[in-house]
């Protein structure tokens, strides 16, 4: 602030010619800097920088700007990075987490903010984040980390300790209500996105993806098909590059906002649009042919019915029975039944990889082989397993300290459950993040992408789940002991 009034007196006593030379000299940086940007980039990038520029200047000025950002780029712009390399390549998401935090720090250097809000679940969720740590540190010694590797790393302990920050920001429903609101917009886009450029020709939507190339994205063979195969189906993908890593996204925010369509106070007004986007979602999820995603989905759903709205398990039975006998969904089933039975390649390669995993446990079982490289030649971490893949870097010990935490979440949030039911600004959505968070630990059985370091936008947004699961419970117990009398919630 003394910064700034000092400019402003400084310009105050300027004369009219001083002045004039001032905001003369200001254009001409800021139309060469434009000039430089549009040679190097191109106009529509230069114009997208530009914009990017004001909107991280707004952003920086207001923390739930800064929480939208991240849940903006998360979903649709994953693999986004800087377009332009000073002396490090900056994802776009590594500037948003960075945003944000120097955001809520700064409340806090600024005491408009006090007073950190915890529960009993952090204090598992920072074990698993202290058991990580020892995990790096251990694996050190079978291979030098890389400066990917640690970039990714503390990104993943940034990503984990949104679950801390989010406690503590998130201090009324309101708050919560329109996250799930901008959860709901962005995902509805990306399944838009999804679906237009599977139905477009191949060669188009190539085209329309390497464009992304000027932000990190590849630079051709952008289009997926089953088992890699251009002579089977495609894939869809939108801007997740990956139909399995979209397929994850796509599956825990379908169930997030399942709950939305039946609320007695739904957070979009218009209950149609709200039905219109989860069907585009549900489309986009079985586009992506993500078998793992789908019956995960399937899994949320059926927790969301029996855990609030039973009226929906007869919906639920009709949606399996036309899923079963349409004509569109046959060839489906039948990648469902070989995967079942180990027939199709994808399944045999899970196999073998599950194989390998088994024995490289069997090597290191309490702390794994850490992140860094592998201490034999003939062993990998990489698995279609999210659980065998912790339990080789960070031991059984890490995976049993993952598994307290989730149920930590998960029994602090069936406490909470008894008072949020009956409460319509929190029941919704409550039951919502909780499911999701469920669809994510039934998806990773048979994929890796929330723990994979090099996939930082679905390992913040799994956290991201954690989080709001952990704020919801919170307030609604919080909710709970202002109408009620005193003593009457332990």
């Amino acid at each position: 602030m003394p910064a700034a009034n000092g400019l402003q007196i400084w310009i105050s006593q300027l004369d009219r010619r001083s002045y004039a030379i001032a905001v003369g000299f200001g254009i001409g940086i800021i139309g060469g800097v434009i000039g430089l940007m549009i040679a190097l980039l191109g106009p529509w990038l230069a114009a997208a920088a530009i914009l990017g520029l004001l909107a991280g200047l707004y952003i920086i000025t207001d923390v739930s700007m800064a929480l939208y950002a991240i849940i903006g780029i998360v979903l649709l712009l994953p693999f986004g990075v800087f377009p332009v390399k000073i002396a490090i390549t900056p994802t776009l998401l590594d500037l948003a987490l960075g945003g944000f935090l120097l955001v809520y720090l700064f409340q806090w250097m600024t005491g408009r903010r006090g007073g950190l809000r915890l529960t009993s679940v952090h204090a598992l969720i920072a074990l698993y984040v202290m058991w990580l740590v020892l995990a790096f540190a251990l694996g050190l010694r079978h291979a030098s980390p890389s400066p990917a590797d640690i970039r990714q790393f503390a990104e993943t302990l940034l990503s984990i300790g949104m679950v801390f920050i989010l406690t503590d920001l998130l201090r009324n429903p309101a708050m919560l209500r329109r996250l799930v609101l901008v959860i709901l917009l962005a995902i509805g886009l990306q399944a838009l996105l999804a679906v237009s450029l599977y139905l477009a020709p191949d060669a188009l939507a190539e085209a329309l993806l390497v464009r992304l190339s000027r932000i990190g994205y590849p630079a051709g063979g952008v289009i997926r098909y089953i088992e890699d195969n251009p002579a089977l189906a495609e894939r869809a993908i939108g801007t997740w590059v990956d139909p399995n890593a979209l397929g994850g996204a796509l599956a825990t925010a379908a169930t997030m906002i399942a709950p939305q369509i039946v609320a007695r106070k739904p957070v979009l007004r218009w209950r149609w649009l709200t039905i219109a986007i989860f069907a585009a979602v549900a489309i986009a999820l079985f586009l992506t042919s993500s078998r793992a995603s789908f019956l995960a989905w399937g899994a949320g759903m059926f927790m969301i019915a029996l855990v609030r709205y039973r009226r929906l398990l007869p919906v639920l039975l009709a949606g399996g029975l036309l899923f079963l006998f349409l004509p569109q969904t046959q060839a489906y089933l039948d990648r469902l039944s070989q995967a079942f039975q180990g027939e199709d390649l994808a399944t045999k390669m899970r196999i073998d990889e599950w194989t390998d995993s088994l024995e490289l446990i069997g090597r290191y079982p309490l702390v794994g082989v850490g992140f860094t490289g592998t201490p034999e030649i003939d062993i990998y971490t990489d698995v279609a397993n999210m659980y065998l893949m912790m339990a080789n870097q960070i031991g059984l010990t890490g995976v049993l300290i993952f598994l307290l935490a989730m149920g930590g979440v998960f029994l602090y949030g069936a406490r909470a459950w008894r008072y949020a039911r009956d409460n319509p600004d929190f029941a919704a959505i409550h039951l919502g993040y909780h499911a999701a968070l469920f669809t994510g630990l039934v998806n990773q059985i048979a994929d890796l992408y929330f723990f994979r370091l090099d996939f930082q936008s679905s390992i913040t947004w799994f956290w991201l789940i954690v989080a709001l699961c952990v704020a919801s419970s919170k307030l609604a117990l919080e909710s709970a002991r202002k109408t009620a009398p005193k003593n009457a919630i332990a």
